[in-house]
């Protein structure tokens, strides 16, 4: 099993959304552009949204698995996916990439 990288490429936020939708939260994901994680394998990285986490964890274990090439070549590089987490008032998209680096 390898290694993955997790690296936050695009964040947003949907005000016009939140205001007419979304019931005030006390706390919301905070994820930053620039910011990676490594997971191994099935484990979720420390730090890491819980809600993200479910939104691209499958894809995260394919990958670590040794699984490639998502839809019949969605992607250049093959051993990778984008893939946004499933908050509709706050997107964040993340590039995940298999290591060559076993999990250990």
């Amino acid at each position: 099993m390898k290694k993955v990288k997790i690296s936050v490429l695009k964040t947003a936020c949907y005000t016009d959304l939140i205001e007419k939708y979304e019931n005030p939260i006390p706390s919301h994901c905070d994820m930053k552009v620039g910011q990676e994680f490594v997971a191994n394998g099935w484990q979720k990285p420390e730090g890491f949204c819980d809600s993200a986490w479910d939104s691209i964890s499958a894809f995260v274990m394919t990958l670590a698995h040794g699984g490639e090439n998502f839809y019949g070549g969605w992607m250049k590089n093959k051993k990778s996916a984008m893939i946004s987490c499933n908050d509709g008032f706050r997107p964040v998209s993340f590039l995940i990439e298999t290591l060559d680096i076993d999990v250990e």
